[in-house]
This record gives C-alpha cells, structure tokens and sequence, in this order.
C-alpha cells in the first residue's frame, strides 16, 4: 500500500513539472512573439514618422511680373536671348514685394534660396510656351527650397537641423503667415523622376523601372520554373544526375542575391555586351534568382496532388503527357502562384544584385520601354537614404513605405489565392 501511494506521488509530482515546463514554454513562445511585434511596431513608427512629410510639398505663390528688362530679354521668341535671359530676377522682385527692406547683396542671396533651383526653369518655360506673356504679371506658384521645406514641416524636431538663418526663418515665417508659403499633398513624388533637389524628386521613374523589371523576371522565372518542377518531378528518371540537380537546386535557393549579380554581370554584360541599368538585364538577374523558389514550391505543389488522380486518369486511357498537362498541373497551379508570387515579392526587394549591374545609375527621365536607362524601387531608397541632403531622408522613408506597400499587397495576394484556390484532399 504503501509502495502504490509512493509511486502515486511520484507520478503526480512529474505531472506537476511536466505542467510547469509546459507553462513555461507557452510563456517563453508569448514573450517571442510580443518582442517580435514590438520590434516590428518600433519599425513601422520609425518609418512612418520619418516618412510620411515626404508625402507633402511645401510651395510659394507670387505675383511675377515676366519685366523684360529685368530679364535682359526683349523678345521671347529669340532663342538665343532665351539661352541667355536671367529668369531668377523676377523671381527675387516679386519676394521683394514683402521684404522691401532686402535690398543688399546678401539679402538678395538669401532671398534666392527660398525657392527652389527650377523655379526659374518655369519661368523660362512659360515664356517658351507663351511668349506674348512677356510684359505681364502672372500668378506662379513655386516648390520652395529644401531647407525652407525642412523649417516648414520640422521646425520643433530634433531629428532635423535648421540650416536657415535666422532672417530667413522670419521672412518664411511671415510668408507662413500670409498663406504665400502653404503644404499641400505632394503630387511632384508620384509624378516625376530622381533630381538633385530634394523637393523636385519623385518616385514614379522607379516605380516604372520596377514594372518593366518584374515583368521580364516573371516571364522567364515563371514558365521555366514550372517546366522545370514538372519535368524534375513527373519525368525525370531518378539517378545520379538528377539527385545532382535537385540538391543544386536546394543550394541555389539559399545563395546569397549578390551572387547573381556577379552572375549578371560576367555573363549577360561582360559575355553578351548587354547595356548596363536596364529593366532587361535586371529582370534576367532576378529571374536566375527567383527560379530556385518557384522550382521549389511548384514541386511541393505537384507532390500535393494526390495519386488517385493519376491513377483515374491512366485507368480511363490517358497517356503521361495528359495526365500531367490536363489534371496534375492545373491542380497544382494554385500552389505553383502561391509560390511564384512570394519570389516576385523577394525578387521586388532586393538591392545587391540591381547595383553590381548598374542599376545604381541616377536617372532623371521616365523609362519608356524595357531597353530604357532606368533604376528600381530599392535602389532609389538606397541612392535617396546615402544622399548628405536632408530632405532625401524623409523621400527614402516614403519609399520604403511604398515599397512595402508593395509586398505586402503581393503576400496578401499569394495567402488570399491559397485559400481561394487551394482543394483538401
């Protein structure tokens, strides 16, 4: 009796500290998952209090008064007094109209810098345009200089130093005032490309480099990704060769992205001559990259398939080929997408490879076709992150967040057509 009792405690007593361990490792899992959250909640303020001012422009409206003689232009239809016309100046007498007191040299210097370098660029282009305007006074509003952008949007931040003087701080903050210097939703971000000023760059040329990329990339990576997976794992004979292939295969996919770069750049430029930065060559790159991936999850997706199908296929006189081609690969393709368009979302972030090719380039101009000069979203936010101005902070920040924008959209699509699509067998 006494033995039972004592083996009855003794079990109880392991029960107890199997239940603690068991406690212990749930607590251990729930701490793991709230610093992951929380790491990623310290992530996405960081990004998205950094990021979201470059979201907004800040802009000047004045009265300019196109004086040709304060432009040293008689005719605007001359191009050559065009070429040589001083379109800043009126420019300067319309700021002057609020500070009359700015009349010496320093002042007029310090004027200037409110507003951006390619105000005069517009100048010149309505002329261009409009010639007979020569002699008029016409309402224009200006993308302000970078450092009044920055007084505007930050002035009681720590994380951004002023680099305006303290007369320019009280000109800006009357002009505030007056409403001639306003915030609006910066449109100029989505509808140019990279510039020098950080108020004049914009994100669509790498938004545009992206697409043309993504497009070659899943147009080589997808069809021989899947031709691959099928063959590999419904025709080839098992042997040497293809355990050989399949371990290579397993290896590729863990390669570091570098890697390929290297790869693009020894076969596809230094072998074949092929332009540097262009959607081309980077799609190719990316395409090598992404084919371990959708080989990998396209054979997982065909092995889901359950023999029966085969067999019912064979059983009612269909060869190998139909078997594969009209019942094995179209109930495998869901998980064939799934797969492929995880890769696309990893091929869309990388960065190592793109550079080594020089995707790195600083391209002003939209891409028209996929033989443009163009660069991609990850570059872009590296080019904007490594810039001494501080204006491209705030632009690579907004970056980023369109960046995962993207491949957020491009996960929740790849786990929406899972559920959608996906059978249980």
């Amino acid at each position: 009796m006494t033995d039972q009792r004592s083996q009855a405690e003794i079990v109880r007593e392991s029960l107890k500290v199997r239940y603690r361990k068991e406690r212990r490792f749930r607590l251990y899992g729930m701490a793991a998952i709230a610093v992951a959250l929380l790491s990623l909640l310290i992530l996405f303020t960081d990004i998205v209090g950094k990021g979201y001012t470059g979201f907004i422009k800040t802009t000047i409206t004045l009265d300019v008064s196109l004086d040709g003689e304060a432009m040293y232009l008689e005719d605007a239809r001359d191009k050559d007094q065009l070429s040589m016309a001083d379109f800043q100046a009126p420019i300067i007498s319309a700021l002057q109209e609020y500070f009359p007191e700015a009349t010496g040299r320093k002042d007029v210097r310090e004027l200037k810098r409110l507003v951006g370098s390619y105000a005069g660029n517009r100048v010149r282009n309505l002329l261009t345009e409009q010639p007979e305007l020569l002699g008029t006074t016409q309402t224009m509003t200006f993308l302000v200089h970078d450092t009044v952008s920055v007084y505007v949007k930050h002035a009681g931040s720590d994380a951004y130093s002023i680099r305006l003087s303290e007369q320019q701080q009280r000109w800006v903050d009357e002009l505030v005032e007056k409403g001639v210097v306003e915030t609006a939703f910066n449109d100029v971000f989505f509808s140019r490309g990279d510039s020098r000023e950080p108020s004049n760059a914009g994100v669509l040329g790498a938004i545009v480099g992206s697409l043309f990329t993504m497009v070659v990339t899943i147009a080589i990576a997808f069809p021989v990704g899947v031709a691959a997976a099928v063959y590999l794992e419904e025709f080839a004979p098992q042997n040497k060769l293809t355990d050989f292939i399949e371990v290579n295969i397993n290896n590729l996919a863990a390669v570091p992205s570098i890697i390929f770069g290297l790869l693009g750049l020894a076969v596809f430029i230094g072998l074949f001559g092929m332009p540097r930065s262009v959607p081309v060559v980077g799609g190719l790159v990316l395409a090598l990259m992404t084919l371990p991936t959708i080989i990998i999850s396209s054979r997982a997706a065909i092995k889901s398939v359950p023999p029966s199908i085969r067999e019912a296929a064979e059983g009612m006189g269909a060869s190998k080929m139909q078997v594969v081609l009209h019942h094995v690969v179209p109930l495998a393709m869901p998980g064939m997408m799934t797969g492929s368009i995880i890769g696309m979302a990893q091929a869309l972030g990388e960065t190592a490879p793109l550079l080594l090719i020089g995707m790195v380039a600083f391209i002003v101009e939209i891409p028209d076709g996929f033989f443009s000069s163009a660069t991609v979203l990850p570059v872009q936010i590296y080019l904007w992150a490594s810039s001494a101005e501080q204006g491209f902070v705030e632009l690579a920040s907004a970056g980023i967040m369109i960046l995962l924008t993207f491949m957020i959209t491009m996960n929740a699509m790849a786990i929406w057509l899972r559920k959608r699509l996906e059978r249980r067998w």
